[in-house]
C-alpha cells in the first residue's frame, strides 16, 4: 500500500509539473528566471480561445516535442493570453494589458524574443505554418543578435 501511495504521489507531481509545459504567465517571474539562468525570454501574445493562427502555432510548434526540448534548454517561456471566454484573474489581465501596450501589440499571435536584460531581439506577428525546426531556426537567428 505504501508503494502504491508513493507511485500515485509521484504521478500527480509529474502531471502537475508538465501541466504548463514550461510556460510562465507572470512577467516578473520570467525576468527573474531569465536573469538567473542567463536565457532569453520568448513571449507569446495569444488569443488562446478565439484566434485560429494562435491555436495553430500552439498545436504545430509549441506543443511539439522538438520545440519543448529546445525551449527547456534555451528559453524562458512567457505566455500572455487575451482570451474572450476563458476566465483570468485581475492581476493577469492587468499585466497583459500593460504589456500589450508596452510592446505595441497589434495582432495575434505576436511572438517576441527578449535578451535576459529585456532588450527586444526579434518579433513576428501571425503564423505562416512553419515546422517546429523552422520556427526554432528563426528564434535562434533572433537570439544570435544578443551574442
Amino acid at each position: 500500500m505504501r508503494n502504491l501511495l508513493k507511485f500515485v504521489c509521484a504521478a500527480v507531481l509529474a502531471v502537475s509539473l508538465n501541466a504548463g509545459e514550461g510556460w510562465l504567465t507572470d512577467e516578473a517571474k520570467a525576468k527573474e528566471q531569465a536573469a538567473k539562468e542567463g536565457k532569453p525570454i520568448l513571449m507569446d501574445f495569444t488569443g488562446s480561445d478565439w484566434c485560429p493562427p494562435c491555436k495553430q502555432l500552439k498545436a504545430k510548434v509549441f506543443d511539439s516535442q522538438e520545440f519543448k526540448d529546445y525551449a527547456a534548454k534555451n528559453l524562458v517561456l512567457l505566455e500572455l493570453d487575451y482570451p474572450r471566454t476563458k476566465k483570468q484573474d485581475k492581476a493577469t489581465k492587468d499585466q497583459n494589458a500593460k504589456l500589450g501596450k508596452e510592446y505595441k501589440i497589434e495582432g495575434y499571435p505576436t511572438v517576441i524574443a527578449l535578451d535576459k536584460s529585456g532588450k527586444e531581439l526579434g518579433r513576428e506577428v501571425g503564423f505562416s505554418g512553419e515546422t517546429p525546426a523552422a520556427y526554432i531556426k528563426k528564434i535562434e537567428g533572433w537570439v544570435a543578435k544578443a551574442k
